[in-house]
């Protein structure tokens, strides 16, 4: 009976070491995917905020502008591809999309003196101002999230500890390559 005893001990204890050492690191492993996904979770809630503006924002100005349907429709599929883009690679696209809409807007804006007094139309650009700058924020703080998981999963001893239990790689939420390009905007020639 000791004989047997004996190697049952030391497979009980080396199956204990062992999972002292998993257990841990998958422990950080499912901190560190929730972390993300509650960031990414952020970042869709600032999209959403944004796109929920447009609408009014889109109204406010066909009042004033309502030749410029051209760019008003462009921001209305922009908003479309947006709501139906699915993970960071497409709604990075879809957001620098109705990012460059808007900003052909603010130059349709421009040229309506009356529009950029308007109360209703300052207070909703006052709203998308601040919501630009939480996307900004919320994509930050995603993309850390991510590079801190996907640092666990390439290091040692977490790569292991990923491949047995199916942790990957998290998609950083990345600007469109067009967004690299400084976009020229021509308020026509002042000098006539």
């Amino acid at each position: 009976m000791k004989k047997i005893l004996g190697p049952i001990g030391i497979i009980v204890a080396i199956l204990v070491v062992i999972g002292m050492i998993l257990i841990p690191s998958y422990n950080k492993f499912v901190t560190a995917e929730e972390n993300v996904d509650q960031s990414y979770a952020q970042v869709e809630n600032q999209l959403q905020r944004r796109a929920d503006l447009i609408p009014n924002l889109v109204s406010t100005v066909k009042g004033y502008a309502s030749h410029e349907e051209k760019v008003l429709s462009d921001i209305s599929e922009a908003r479309t591809r947006l709501a139906g883009a699915s993970g960071p690679e497409d709604q990075a696209a879809a957001n620098d999309e109705l990012s460059g809409a808007l900003s052909r807007l603010l130059v349709v804006v421009e040229n309506y003196p009356d529009l950029k007094a308007n109360e209703n139309f300052i207070q909703l650009m006052d709203s998308l101002e601040g919501t630009e700058n939480r996307i900004g924020v919320a994509r930050k703080d995603y993309n850390d999230e991510v590079a801190s998981l996907n640092r666990q999963v390439k290091r040692f001893p977490g790569k292991i500890v990923a491949s047995i239990f199916g942790f990957d790689e998290r998609e950083y939420f990345k600007a469109d390559e067009a967004a690299k390009e400084v976009p020229k905007i021509d308020f026509g020639d002042d000098t006539d």
